[in-house]
């Protein structure tokens, strides 16, 4: 076979495979007229090669992006490189009607185009071959794909703020597994404490009487001894009655029992503040004073407070508070506990100051120390879970997280303001009322 038979084989090969390959093939020269216009194009487009070839493409379909078009043929024709279009950026560059039988109409078209340059005699570029791929099948995969992964992560963030609740949720349910440990042992305490108090206190009214009845009678013998005519009898008691210092006894006895009833009473306080604190029995929605509920917090805590800090009192006139008063009081609790560790011991005695107030249809609570303040990283992580500024095994992080919680969840909010050297106030606000009642 001779040389020109062989290229004219080639090229007829050449031009079938063009004619059926599964690819949009079309040529332009510089002035934008059609020289190849494949059956892929010829199908997709509606229009044959006898129609478009020797026409101008621009002519032929108006609707192509000319200026950005010319722009991009024009570079392969000057530099004779490849250039490229993809579907991520431009979503297609011819808009084939009969392409999407399946899958759709235009808005989902999706082409890939790459334009070749193709050099005649002497290396000049005398054409540009375009091949058009639908990447639409492809382009509708990755958009499922991403969507399926937006939702993964859509998932994951829910799951992630899910787990925060949960912790948050176990965190107040240790902390109410205290405190309901702590309302069983005041319930236990009154009920131990109250009945020795109760014959104790008995008793000691009728001691008190006897010692009244008792003195009154000594009192009327003392009266009565100059009448008496043994006079070494009447020396003997005169003796008895200087050397038991009757006068003192008679003086004492009476504030000896007056202090002991003070000290019943005491205890008595002290057992009420304890079932105040934990509300025993009182695990539902009601209303509160929460003056008495910081007087029975600070009674409670006292024996951590007394040794470090002089406490002031400020308090307002306060209406009744829509609350879960326990869970208010281990605020309550925790914040003063909190000043009273912020206190550097090394200046003495601290200052702890308890101010309450109420404004419009909202009441505060405020704990303020001048401690050693907080830094600004300390204040941004304080309601955190776990974090903590005492050594490993002094606390476990969860005071301030939990009584953030509590205080959310009584739709009301904490304001915070500390420096460092300076002290920290805490202002607790809570509605009167509540609008809403949460679980």
């Amino acid at each position: 076979m001779t040389a020109a038979a062989q290229l004219g084989e080639t090229c007829a090969l050449l031009e079938s495979l063009v004619e059926r390959i599964d690819v949009g093939i079309f040529a332009v020269d510089r002035s934008g007229t059609v020289a190849l216009w494949n059956t892929f194009m010829a199908v997709h487009s509606g229009k044959s090669s006898a129609v478009v070839r020797g026409q101008n493409l621009f002519t032929v379909f108006p609707e192509l992006p000319r200026p950005w078009l010319e722009k991009k043929l024009e570079s392969v024709f000057v530099l004779g490189n490849n250039a490229y279009t993809l579907w991520d950026l431009r979503p297609y560059l011819f808009r084939f009607p009969n392409n999407r039988p399946i899958t759709g109409g235009l808005a989902e078209m999706r082409q890939n185009v790459t334009f070749l340059p193709i050099r005649i005699a002497g290396g000049e570029v005398g054409l540009v071959c375009g091949t058009v791929f639908d990447y639409t099948d492809t382009a509708l995969a990755q958009h499922k794909l991403h969507d399926a992964i937006a939702a993964l992560h859509q998932e994951k963030d829910a799951q992630a703020q899910l787990i925060v609740k949960l912790e948050a949720a176990q965190n107040q349910l240790l902390q109410s597994e205290k405190m309901a440990s702590i309302g069983q042992l005041a319930a236990g305490i009154a009920h131990e404490i109250n009945n020795p108090i109760g014959f104790v206190n008995s008793n000691l009214q009728t001691l008190k009487k006897y010692c009244q009845q008792m003195l009154q009678l000594i009192s009327t013998y003392q009266e009565g001894e100059a009448q008496i005519g043994n006079v070494q009898l009447r020396g003997e008691l005169s003796a008895l009655t200087q050397s038991m210092d009757f006068d003192f006894l008679q003086q004492d006895l009476p504030e000896l029992i007056k202090e002991s009833e003070n000290g019943l009473l005491r205890i008595k306080k002290i057992v009420e503040d304890l079932k105040d604190f934990s509300h025993v029995n009182k695990s539902d929605w009601q209303y509160a004073d929460l003056n008495a509920g910081l007087d029975s917090t600070l009674n409670v805590v006292w024996n951590e407070v007394k040794y470090k800090a002089t406490v002031n009192k400020n308090y307002g006139s306060l209406p009744a508070v829509e609350c879960l008063a326990a869970q208010l009081n281990q605020v309550f609790m925790n914040l003063i506990i909190n000043a009273v560790q912020a206190l550097d011991e090394s200046r003495g005695m601290g200052t702890i100051t308890l101010s309450t107030g109420h404004q419009d249809e909202w009441v505060w609570v405020e704990v303020k120390d001048n401690g050693r303040g907080m830094s600004a990283e300390t204040k941004k992580r304080l309601f955190e879970p776990f974090f903590t500024t005492k050594p490993v095994g002094k606390g476990t992080g969860l005071g301030m997280s939990v009584s953030y919680n509590i205080v959310q969840k009584h739709h009301g909010r904490i304001e915070l303001d500390s420096l460092a050297g300076e002290g920290t106030r805490f202002r607790v606000w809570v509605p009167v009322k509540q609008t809403s009642i949460a679980d």
